[in-house]
């Protein structure tokens, strides 16, 4: 069982909230707070990503199980979410890892005695940083790594609810995905409001063909791992988030060749779909949206790794 809370806890958490965007559904998301910072005034990862820009996980809970999609940004908030799942009466818990990136592996050690699955490919992307993860800032010390892996799909069920994960080839290469029944998907970073992070620019090719299968899915509604909140406290967002995120994507490669658009802010890049009201515009984009131009331009695309 993990500590009861303390003043760390309580420090780490305090801006936290839960939602519940669908039956059986939780949402812990925190972060978008002006002015207020986590876990220090230097540069971090904790920090400047995932908090600035607002981070949100989720669990399916029903009757005694609950499934935790990803294990958020520290153990405080890993020690929340179990015991926001256990007062439910949740006593058999199964987490999935949506990708290997810090933010959402940081609470994994709250989970060490569940059962973690992921894809085999975040597993081993996982045990080869682990020496890495324990030196960064903060650090991810102990790094529990995934008990059950799989490649392709995996078909579950928490309380008799049936749950779907699939690889999805978007955004980083081991990505996995949860659909639910209704259509709903929990999309961990494949999606994201307003524009995606580039952290593979290399690959971005295979992700617009990954966002293209993913287009032909069953979806009705998306929760993405990074959005606004209150599109994730309503429900979600609608399927136009996948077109809106290609387009993206598109044009980033374009702007390669198109220095009138690699200069272009991020509000300008995507006028059409702020317009519209499909994506909201978030001023801390503006870095990732820079920062994803510059990388898309120093490293290019077409050689695939």
């Amino acid at each position: 069982m993990p500590p009861a809370p303390g003043a760390e806890t309580a420090a780490m958490t305090a801006t936290l909230r839960v939602l519940r965007p669908a039956p059986h559904v939780l949402a812990f998301y925190d972060g978008r707070v002006p002015g207020k910072r986590l876990w220090s005034e230097a540069s971090n990862w904790l920090d400047d990503g995932a908090y600035a820009l607002g981070i949100a996980t989720y669990a399916i809970v029903k009757d005694a199980h609950a499934l935790i999609y990803d294990t958020h940004i520290s153990l405080d908030h890993a020690r929340l979410i179990r015991r926001t799942v256990e007062a439910q009466g949740a006593r058999h818990l199964t987490v999935v890892l949506s990708h290997w990136h810090d933010d959402h592996v940081a609470g994994n050690a709250v989970f060490a005695d569940c059962e973690i699955i992921s894809c085999r490919l975040t597993a081993d992307i996982l045990a080869g940083k682990r020496a890495a993860m324990a030196a960064a800032n903060p650090p991810i010390d102990p790094l529990v790594l995934p008990s059950r892996t799989f490649e392709g799909e995996l078909a579950l069920e928490v309380g008799g609810l049936p749950v779907l994960l699939r690889q999805a080839d978007i955004h980083s290469r081991d990505g996995v995905v949860a659909l639910l029944p209704d259509g709903l998907l929990l999309a961990g970073d494949t999606l994201e409001d307003p524009i995606t992070y580039v952290d593979e620019p290399e690959r971005l090719a295979i992700h617009l063909a990954g966002l293209a299968e993913m287009a032909r899915w069953p979806i009705t509604r998306i929760l993405p791992n990074h959005g606004a909140e209150g599109m994730i406290a309503s429900g979600g967002y609608g399927v136009e988030l996948i077109e809106a995120t290609r387009r993206y994507v598109e044009k980033l490669l374009a702007s390669r060749d198109d220095p009138a658009l690699a200069r272009m802010d991020l509000r300008s890049f995507m006028a059409e779909e702020f317009a519209a009201g499909t994506l909201g515009y978030f001023e801390p984009y503006e870095t990732v949206h820079r920062g994803n131009v510059d990388e898309v331009a120093a490293r290019g695309w077409g050689e695939v790794e």
